[in-house]
């Protein structure tokens, strides 16, 4: 069961009009928390983002499975979002069983180099086209502020990788 205040982020999210996969963010964020507390572990990055997504398709979040997804996940994405809709209660026997499983897991999965691993694995899947347009779209949607802050900060990105260049 989600926490009450991922709960209420996503509420805010929402109501901000924010895009679907944003307010399934908060759900993943809250996963990998679980994992670094050590409520539970999990094998990998990506089995922390499966949860946090099917959490997120319960909790009446609109994450279809991707078109490429396998008929497995495409599966459970439509179990999940039929879940949402009959409101029937979890399976406690169910629950505390696939809690068991997990707590047996590392921890390993939520670390900063696991997580960007992952970021960087679904990013290399995407083509140069559609990571261009997302870079596009954020920069539309983060206004003058925070473009001259970003602006400010590649700057020192490209000072500091010219610097390291040069030490070689």
């Amino acid at each position: 069961m989600p926490e009450r205040k991922t709960l209420e982020r996503v509420e805010r999210d929402k109501k901000q009009g924010k895009s679907a996969s944003t307010q399934a963010g908060e759900f993943v964020r809250e996963q990998v928390e679980h994992v670094r507390e050590g409520k539970h572990g999990v094998r990998s990055a990506k089995q922390a983002v499966a949860i946090g997504l099917s959490e997120a398709r319960r909790a009446g979040v609109k994450v279809g499975a991707k078109a490429n997804a396998s008929p497995a996940t495409k599966k459970k994405a439509r179990q999940d979002e039929a879940k949402a809709k009959d409101g029937s209660p979890k399976s406690a026997k169910r629950s505390a069983a696939s809690t068991k499983a997990l707590k047996r897991e590392s921890k390993a999965g939520a670390s900063s180099r696991a997580l960007s691993g992952q970021a960087r694995t679904a990013a290399r899947k995407r083509t140069a086209a559609d990571r261009s347009a997302a870079a596009r779209k954020a920069a539309r949607t983060k206004g003058a502020e925070g473009r001259s802050a970003a602006a400010r900060k590649a700057a020192r990105t490209r000072a500091a990788n010219r610097q390291a260049q040069h030490a070689h």
